[in-house]
């Protein structure tokens, strides 16, 4: 992959949004923010990126809202929900709606940063295999 990854975090917990963004920024990643999920969908209208990192509990377009849009919109785009509210059943919904990953917050930095890298290149993978089919 060339250049730093670029990810967006879509999360309402201002302070755990500045401080993540701090530590991946401390990894050589690229990060954006949103605080809510319209203004997530918005960002990336108009911004790329290689990965989001989304809480699932947020005020008005909830996680798994905006997970469906992306899905929509960007098939290829892995998404990493990381809340602390998970159960069976927003697992099983995260999942099935296309989430390459669910971990639970407080996640320890070593293990999302791994996500984001294993899925990335996971990303880089498929569009690879994409842009070769006739």
């Amino acid at each position: 992959m060339a250049g730093k990854m670029r990810v967006l975090i879509a999360d309402d917990e201002e302070r755990f949004v500045r401080s993540l963004a701090k530590v991946l920024r401390n990894r050589d990643m690229e990060v954006l923010t949103a605080l809510d999920g319209a203004s997530a969908l918005a960002l990336l209208s108009r911004s790329e990126c290689d990965v989001v990192v989304l809480d699932l509990r947020m005020p008005g377009m909830d996680g798994l809202s905006v997970l469906a849009e992306l899905r929509k919109r960007r098939p290829l785009l892995p998404v990493i929900v990381l809340s602390g509210h998970l159960d069976v059943e927003s697992c099983r919904r995260a999942c099935g709606g296309g989430a390459a990953e669910v971990l639970m917050k407080p996640c320890p930095i070593d293990t999302l940063a791994t996500a984001i890298e294993n899925a990335c290149e996971r990303k880089a993978i498929a569009e690879e295999m994409a842009s070769r089919r006739p």
